[in-house]
């Protein structure tokens, strides 16, 4: 019989390091498990907890640090429309600022009930006037649109807007969001982009069926057609022509050999073929031109319209296509606006209060048509201003 101090036979041997490999093999693969385990258990915590966090937040943006508009809120679930047996989704962009929000309002209201298709509204809107916004939209008859509130970053302007004290509009970021549509609208490949100052009284659908030429990355309604030709601004230089906007005594824009009676365009309301628009890097285009305008100063100085227009009628002209006139009835924030008669109003598709007098103010004409698709802010923080209010006032 062997002693205790003798070693194990050849056999014995490798029996033994066969053993102890196994062993170490069985505890690897029951750790290998219980990580396994482990890890799927915090995916598992992790998905619940993301699920609930979506379902309070909808679909906010954690990361605000992101140079460019970022989607704030999307409400998806409301009842979805169907035009023609098929789904038709319209992707209207409106910029709204917390002190024409009332603005906002009426337009996305009078869309809405004047149409059976699929709208959705990308409102573009800063920081502070989100809550607010998405207050006024919970309420009444609003409650069925389908929307998202995008956050307009105003870094983007940098280097590109000079503050000009008699042209108080460029220093009013949300003017510029419609240079941005691709940015805002990115999954589309086409959108109407309309200012807050609107009623919209046909069904959107026409307007977005609008034909665009080949190459045309927009569709404007010229300041020539017939309807803006019945009326006449005073005091606003040239308002027809390119003239009117730009400062044919630089060099810079006597070079790119434009007349200077071509007929300019409004940029109020707009179809825009966004993928067109990517091709040509039209948002490049037009910021380059706000830049060299603060180098250079090459906007007339008695400016006839949006300080947006300038940029806009140097990278479009002669390369976009027309909307039907009566999609875009402008003027009724002027004097001018006076001159419409009830029965043409009536026809119009979509009334444009551009100038100075908006119709939540007290002296723009056929505010009554404007009154009667405003939805009262629930908030309180947005009234109307009317006559008999400075009337009780003043007693």
């Amino acid at each position: 019989m062997p002693s205790g101090s003798e070693r194990p036979t050849g056999r014995g041997l490798i029996t033994n390091i066969y053993i102890r490999q196994k062993r170490k093999m069985s505890f690897r693969k029951v750790n290998i498990v219980i990580l396994v385990l482990a890890v799927a258990l915090f995916l598992l915590v992790l998905h619940h907890n993301f699920l609930g966090l979506s379902s309070l937040l909808r679909n906010e943006v954690s990361d605000s640090g992101i140079v460019g508009p970022q989607p704030v809120d999307f409400i998806p679930n409301a009842p979805q429309r169907v035009v023609d047996g098929r789904e038709e989704e319209i992707p209207v962009v409106i910029a709204a600022s917390e002190d024409r929000l009332g603005g906002a309002i009426a337009a996305i209201n009078s869309i809405q009930h004047n149409t059976r298709s699929n709208v959705i509204f990308y409102i573009v809107t800063l920081n502070g006037t989100a809550d607010h916004l998405r207050s006024w939209l919970s309420s009444g008859n609003l409650k069925s649109i389908r929307y998202k509130i995008v956050n307009f970053d105003t870094k983007l302007l940098e280097g590109k807007v000079k503050e000009d004290p008699d042209q108080g509009e460029s220093i009013k970021p949300l003017t510029f969001a419609r240079f941005y549509l691709p940015i805002l609208v990115p999954r589309a490949k086409k959108a109407i982009y309309m200012d807050d100052d609107v009623i919209v009284q046909g069904d959107i659908l026409a307007l977005y069926n609008t034909p665009l030429k080949p190459g045309h990355a927009a569709a404007f309604s010229e300041d020539c057609d017939s309807t803006s030709a019945k009326v006449v601004i005073r005091g606003a230089g040239n308002q027809y022509n390119y003239i009117g906007y730009l400062d044919y005594k630089k060099e810079r824009i006597r070079k790119l050999s434009m007349k200077a009676s071509t007929c300019s365009f409004n940029p109020g309301v707009f179809v825009a073929n966004l993928t067109e628009w990517r091709r040509q890097n039209i948002t490049s285009q037009l910021e380059k031109w706000m830049k060299l305008n603060v180098e250079e100063g090459l906007y007339s100085r008695t400016l006839a319209g949006s300080i947006t227009t300038p940029p806009l009628l140097i990278v479009f002209y002669q390369q976009h296509s027309t909307i039907d006139p009566m999609w875009n009835v402008r003027h009724l924030g002027s004097s001018a606006g006076k001159r419409y008669s009830p029965q043409f109003v009536k026809a119009a598709k979509l009334l444009h209060w551009n100038g100075h007098f908006k119709p939540w103010g007290r002296t723009a004409s056929y505010t009554d048509v404007w009154e009667k698709w405003y939805i009262p802010d629930p908030t309180g923080k947005f009234s109307l201003i009317r006559r008999h209010v400075e009337i009780s006032h003043t007693k």
